[in-house]
């Protein structure tokens, strides 16, 4: 479940989004802003995910980290896992156009992630 104190973290920081091609061969990229939607899921703008997005196409099993800009001071983090879901129609596409962040931005498409797991990362 995805508490106040994880989500600010999720909302103010970088994340790592790992997904798997068909081949099995591991893909990361880093994700400038996710937006906590409920206690379980995550909404990602596809802002140049092209790899990232043929990946969740045919696995849609995804990992994500973050950890606290300060690590240095403050090491916390997270390592969440679960499955993604791609649109590019419908209310979270509508959804992403939305966010201040995402002006000026190609917004293709969106990624629907449902978490199953959270790991602590200290």
């Amino acid at each position: 479940m995805i508490n106040a104190a994880i989500k600010k973290i999720i909302e103010e920081n970088a994340i790592g989004l790992a997904s798997v091609d068909r081949f099995g061969n591991p893909h990361n990229i880093a994700v400038g802003y996710v937006q906590v939607i409920s206690k379980n899921q995550l909404l990602i703008s596809d802002n140049y995910l092209k790899e990232t997005i043929a990946n969740i196409k045919n696995n849609p099993a995804i990992a994500l980290v973050v950890w606290v800009s300060d690590w240095k001071k403050n090491c916390a983090g997270y390592e969440l896992k679960g499955r993604a879901e791609y649109f590019t129609s419908g209310k979270w596409i509508e959804a992403i156009k939305k966010i201040p962040t995402n002006q000026g931005e190609p917004c293709e498409g969106a990624i629907l992630a449902t978490i199953n797991k959270i790991k602590p990362l200290v």
